[in-house]
Order: structure tokens, then sequence, then C-alpha cells
């Protein structure tokens, strides 16, 4: 549709950042393609392009085919311009990545690191390897556009403050964005973990369900909700937080959070393996659990399919609620287990309206251990990368 007038100045997409949107989908596009999309003057258009070129956030891309004299040329997005430093903060470690602006991985770096350590040790072996991981890729630092990080607990997402995490001592409100900026002048953006890997398994796999529901099972068990194509925070940044629903016709199993028959206290990782030590099994964590599983043991593979029914109890009514097309369930318990899975499907697909589960797909996450970081990074990108934020970066 066309939506200016022809000299330019006036229309609703005469700005850099406009038409730079509308070749953030990476296909290449002339610069009389563009005017015709945008109803811009060719000038106008030929002048924002030179200054995208110049920025290096648009590059040439090759010759359209000539109906007669030169050919002319075609530009694309070049996600190869800046850099994303995107960081995935767990319970027990580290994984920083270094991406490009269209997410892919430059380089990366995982280390052990205890999140109860507290938030100026943690941040500043962020800041530490993430310089080095960009100084190792060849690129300076100049280059960097923005910074990702996920906290494995609640986030105010307009701050980047923790609201009173529960595994996070020292966390509750520290200024997370202003501590990684004195090092790192940069924007930095900062969102619960759950939140991030359902940004990252979307962004990477699928792109076209907008209706997506991802569970994490690990240390703790959450969820990131999107619906109509958008993150849901909730008003206090807690949506999603499935780990403390009460299952249905639980026992009464007590929780850190003080309440009796969580799901978090029958299902993650943790409560998995404690189970299995009460059977007289040697599992303390739930690597010990995965790892029993893996050799045949029959105890730990009951103990995995009937935490999948659990979190199926508990999924049931969400599916009823929100209609996704999709769960994807990963974490370090999830994303390795199969017999954890097959419990879950069990459950839903029996409890669920059938209306609601027709077309839904449970799957387990594809994007692995990196869907925080492809998260962190896709955070970052689609802030950094909006027409404002290019407008500014331009100087225009």
């Amino acid at each position: 549709m066309n939506r200016g007038s022809r000299d330019g100045d006036t229309s609703a997409l005469s700005r850099a950042g406009d038409i730079f949107q509308l070749l953030r989908d990476g296909k290449a596009r002339t610069r009389a393609e563009l005017a015709l999309s945008t109803g811009l003057a060719r000038s106008t258009v030929t002048s924002r392009i030179d200054t995208l070129m110049t920025a290096g956030f648009v590059g040439p891309a090759g010759e359209a085919t000539s109906s007669g004299g030169r050919p002319p040329s075609r530009f694309a997005f070049n996600p190869a311009a800046r850099l994303v430093l995107a960081v995935d903060v767990g319970a027990m470690h580290i994984h920083i990545a270094v991406t490009d602006l269209g997410g892919r991985v430059v380089a990366e770096h995982r280390l052990r690191q205890v999140v109860s350590d507290g938030p100026e040790v943690v941040l500043e072996q962020v800041i530490t390897q993430g310089s080095r991981l960009i100084a190792n890729s060849g690129r300076p630092e100049a280059d960097l556009a923005g910074v990702g990080i996920g906290l494995p607990g609640p986030v105010e997402h307009n701050t980047g403050r923790p609201v009173k995490p529960p595994i996070m001592p020292g966390w509750d409100g520290f200024d997370v964005v202003g501590y990684v900026q004195r090092a790192l002048p940069v924007p930095v953006l900062v969102d619960n973990d759950v939140n991030i890997m359902a940004l990252g398994e979307r962004t990477s796999h699928w792109s076209h369900h907008n209706n997506l529901l991802f569970v994490k099972v690990a240390t703790g068990i959450g969820a990131g909700i999107i619906s109509s194509g958008e993150l849901q925070r909730g008003a206090n940044g807690t949506a999603g937080d499935l780990g403390h629903v009460r299952v249905p016709g639980s026992r009464d199993t007590p929780c850190a959070c003080g309440n009796l028959g969580c799901l978090e206290a029958l299902a993650s990782g943790p409560s998995i393996a404690k189970t299995l030590r009460e059977q007289g099994l040697d599992a303390d964590t739930g690597a010990d659990v995965l790892a029993l599983a893996a050799a045949g043991n029959v105890k730990a593979i009951q103990a995995l399919r009937g935490a999948g029914r659990d979190i199926g109890d508990v999924l049931a009514t969400v599916v009823n609620l929100l209609n996704p097309s999709v769960i994807v369930v990963g974490g370090s318990i999830g994303q390795a287990g199969d017999h954890l899975v097959a419990g879950i499907r069990e459950i839903v697909y029996r409890r669920s309206l059938p209306l609601a589960t027709s077309h839904l797909r449970i799957s387990l996450s594809m994007a692995g251990d990196r869907a925080a970081i492809l998260g962190a990074s896709d955070m970052v990108t689609q802030h950094v990368l909006s027409s404002p934020v290019i407008e500014a970066s331009l100087g225009l």
C-alpha cells in the first residue's frame, strides 16, 4: 500500500530507520523496488540507503536482472554490522556468547558459577568473559550493539532489576543494567531465563507459531509464554511460574516457597533425585537421574515418567486456558528427558479439551542449551534494530 507522497519527506516511511525495517527480512531489493513499495522518491531512497550503507547496516547484494542497460544494484540487511553479547545465568552456570545481529553465534564460553555468590561476583564474570570473547572474535568493542542477560528468577523487565528471586540471595532490586553499563556502555536488557528461552526457541525453530509455550524443567520449573506473537511477562514479571502451581491430587510435599504440593517439589531435577534416593539409589542431582535412566534403570525411568505426568496435570489446565499450538520442553532435565515428555504427552492429550489439542504439538527443545543465548540475542536485536534506535545510532 502506498503510504506516502512522492516528495518523500512527508512520508511515514521517509526515515532511514523505517526503510531499514523493510530490509530486515534479509530479502535483497533495488532502489526502484524500495521506492515502489514505500511511495518515496527515488532520490530519498538513495539518500537513506547510502546512510545505512555507511553505517554498515545495509550492504550490496548483487545485481538485479536488467531490462536494458546497466543492471540495477540490490541491497540487503547486513547482520554482521554489529555484535550482541548474549548471557544465560543459571543457578549453577554462566553461558556467554557473542552473536551477530542475525543471531549467528560467533564465539561462546561456558563456566561454572553459582548465582548465589551474588550479583557483583557473577556480573564481573559476565563482563570479563564477555569482553574477552569480543576481543577473541577480532572485532573492536565499539561494534557491540547491546547486552542481553537472562536470570533464573523474576525480573522487572523495564528496569532489569530482579524481584524477590528465591534462589538468588543479594540480587533483589540490584541494578544489573547500571552495573554492566559501567564497563560496557551499550543498551543492556534483562529478563527471566525462561522468557528468553521461549524467544530463542521460537526465533530459531518455530517462527511460524504465534502461540508457543516453553517449559523449562531443571533445578526449578517455569514457562515462557508467547501469545499472539508477543512474550507475556505479566504485571510483575512472574507470568509462567508453573513451579509453584499445586499439582491436582498431589501429596503434601513441602516446597521451598512455603506451600505444599507444588509442581517444583514433585517434578524438578532435585525432587526426582530425592525420590530415587528414598528408594535406595545413588542420585544427588538431576544429572544423576538422567544417567540412571540412560543406563536403563527402571526406577529412574518410572520416576521421570511420573514427573512428566505431574507436569502434564498442570499443563492440561494451561492448554485449555491459553490454547498454544506448540509446547516445547527444555532445561537440563526436559531437553534430555524423553521419558519425562512421554508422561507430559500422556496427560495433556487425555485431560485437555479435544479442540485445544487437535493441532497441538509437544516437542523437545530443538535449540537445546543454546535456547537462552539465542533468546537473549533476539531480545537485544529487536530493540537495537527498531526504527527509533537505528535513527539515534545514525545521529539523525
